[in-house]
């Protein structure tokens, strides 16, 4: 397969179709698509991070790196009306679909922007990041997403991650931690690890 959901453009035909997502037992619609990351619907690994997701201590706005159709990001943002929301991904589509998502939803405290990673974003912004990282793209590109959550976090700020073990858990906790992180695991699951990692006040 040539094309994965990381790609900047889409080659695949769009195919628009909406899906019910049930958070905490609030019902909300989503736009989703081919092309995008999970367009069957919420995939374990993310729900099990909104499962584990606490709002950070610190004040500032979240960003939500690879947002795919945004149901993290989104999610969060009507959980935290008072916090900004950030979705980003190099996907055209996923930006376009994050972007009705959040209309449709009626969110004014997001901003959804196409971008890779954490290109262009101020360090020692952010409360929080949140992330099921592109692993298809390769250790290079989800090692940089960590770096770069270091880089735009501020002191105090937690980035969480959710990963499967098989995947490469127990590499990213390490990668983690000799960024400067103090690593907890959140929840563990069917192979799946949800790591939040505070960026340690030095």
């Amino acid at each position: 397969m040539s094309e994965h959901y990381y790609s900047r453009r889409p080659g695949t035909e769009s195919r628009k179709e909406t899906i019910e997502l049930d958070i905490s037992g609030k019902s909300m619609p989503f736009w989703v698509d081919r092309g995008v990351f999970s367009r069957g619907g919420l995939d374990f690994g993310s729900r099990l991070l909104l499962e584990s997701w606490e709002a950070p201590s610190v004040d500032g706005p979240v960003l939500d790196a690879g947002c795919g159709w945004g149901p993290l990001g989104l999610t969060i943002a009507s959980w935290c009306p008072e916090r900004e929301v950030v979705l980003v991904d190099i996907n055209e589509r996923s930006a376009e679909l994050s972007r009705a998502n959040a209309e449709r939803q009626r969110l004014g405290n997001v901003t959804v922007r196409q971008q890779n990673l954490m290109e262009g974003e101020e360090p020692g912004t952010y409360a929080a990041v949140v992330t099921n990282p592109p692993i298809r793209a390769g250790k290079d590109v989800v090692f940089q997403l960590y770096e770069g959550a270091w880089e735009v976090l501020r002191p105090g700020g937690v980035l969480y991650v959710v990963i499967q073990k098989k995947q490469g858990a127990p590499s990213t906790k390490q990668k983690l931690q000799d960024l400067g992180f103090h690593v907890e695991t959140k929840a563990k699951s069917k192979g799946y690890f949800i790591f939040a990692a505070e960026k340690t006040l030095t």
